[in-house]
């Protein structure tokens, strides 16, 4: 610890924390009280001291991936001052001598393996914090699962304290104790996902209602993703508009709004595997629900467009919310026809040819056309 936590500590009259951390303090004259499992029970007891000197302890830098952002939510800015050490990342780099700046940092410990998925591809090196000593096996048999068993896994248990040990995990002659990491440096020849949009088809379980890879590669450009912003699929099918929506940025969300019960529960289950288990998704008529929806930045309408869910959108939608929408049937081009010379904005049409056998020689097998609209409210 810092000196200054050191004076902290000696100065507090109750010191809160895991079992783990008040065992290893200095002789302090201070209650100890220790921190309850859920962790979330324990804040009414920390509010409940308010006016007093109170020291909690976490693990080195409370605001990556740790307890002070739970802190700061239920507290006056007056009322704390978080004292940052070395954060487990940070030993964690320095004991493998990764540089952090290129190194990816994921808190998998209250989350699920899936974060990973996009992430796993040759030379990408990770620190990961897990729960406990079975989800480090668990973390070993999802990476060799999916095509990177050749990867090197690194242990690190209780970094900067009396039982710290790093064990490469091929090694490991005994259980692993909490607190716990795993650096990962990702090595096979599975499939890795492409970090540009238009993702391969084979990622999404469909029943043919998908949006093709080059036509959703066009799609998520026009809807343009941005820092924090909400997305309303409707109609998503497969959800992969939604699920790419959301791997372009972990601060943008998305619901997807899906009729058919068997496709809103495969979309859901795409995004888990994707690792975007965040997708909120709602199996029920578009238009049914666009008031109990969170208002959204940018709307999209894969599937079902009828001029009576686009007039709905138009008067819910607030103004500067983007709109995109792709037409594949004549009677919903003229929907976005007749809306683009009311309304204005961007109209094109795509075709897309793939080259096919053809006798023995090849030619060419075209798609149906779509006709993309995208508007600003």
């Amino acid at each position: 610890m810092t000196p200054a936590s050191l004076k902290a500590l000696q100065s507090a009259e109750f010191v809160m924390g895991a079992a783990r951390h008040l065992s290893l303090l200095p002789e302090i004259d201070a209650e100890l009280i220790t921190w309850p499992v859920p962790f979330a029970d324990g804040i009414p007891q920390l509010l409940e001291l308010r006016g007093k000197r109170v020291v909690a302890l976490a693990s080195g830098d409370p605001f990556w991936f740790g307890a002070g952002s739970v802190f700061a939510r239920h507290l006056q800015p007056n009322e704390w001052t978080s004292i940052a050490g070395p954060a487990t990342f940070s030993l964690a780099a320095a004991q493998m001598g990764w540089p952090l700046e290129n190194t990816l940092c994921l808190g998998l410990h209250a989350a699920p393996l899936t974060r990973l998925r996009a992430h796993l591809s040759t030379g990408q090196r990770c620190i990961a914090l897990l729960r406990d000593g079975a989800a480090v096996q668990e973390l070993n048999s999802y990476i060799s699962d999916n095509g990177f068993g050749d990867s090197d896994l690194t242990v690190l248990e209780a970094l900067g304290g009396p039982r710290q040990q790093v064990t490469a995990f091929d090694q490991l002659s005994e259980a692993v104790q909490h607190p716990i990491c795993v650096a990962i440096d990702i090595k096979g020849s599975g499939p890795a996902i492409s970090k540009a949009s238009g993702k391969d088809d084979a990622l999404f379980a469909n029943d043919g209602q998908i949006t093709k890879r080059p036509i959703r590669a066009i799609t998520l450009s026009a809807l343009a993703p941005k820092f924090g912003e909400h997305l309303w699929d409707l109609g998503t099918g497969s959800g992969s508009i939604a699920i790419e929506w959301l791997l372009s940025h972990p601060s943008v969300t998305a619901t997807a709004v899906e009729e058919n019960s068997e496709r809103a529960a495969r979309a859901a289950h795409n995004a888990m595997t994707l690792g975007v288990e965040r997708l909120d998704v709602i199996t029920a008529k578009s238009i049914d629900v666009l008031d109990d929806l969170p208002a959204p930045d940018v709307v999209f309408v894969g599937g079902g467009l009828t001029q009576e869910l686009l007039d709905a959108l138009w008067n819910i939608m607030p103004v500067g919310c983007r709109f995109v929408t792709n037409a594949v049937t004549l009677e919903s081009e003229v929907i976005v026809a007749q809306a683009h010379a009311a309304k204005g904005g961007e109209l094109i049409r795509i075709e897309i040819a793939n080259s096919k056998p053809l006798g023995t020689k090849r030619g060419w097998s075209s798609a149906y056309p779509i006709v993309q609209w995208s508007a600003i409210r």
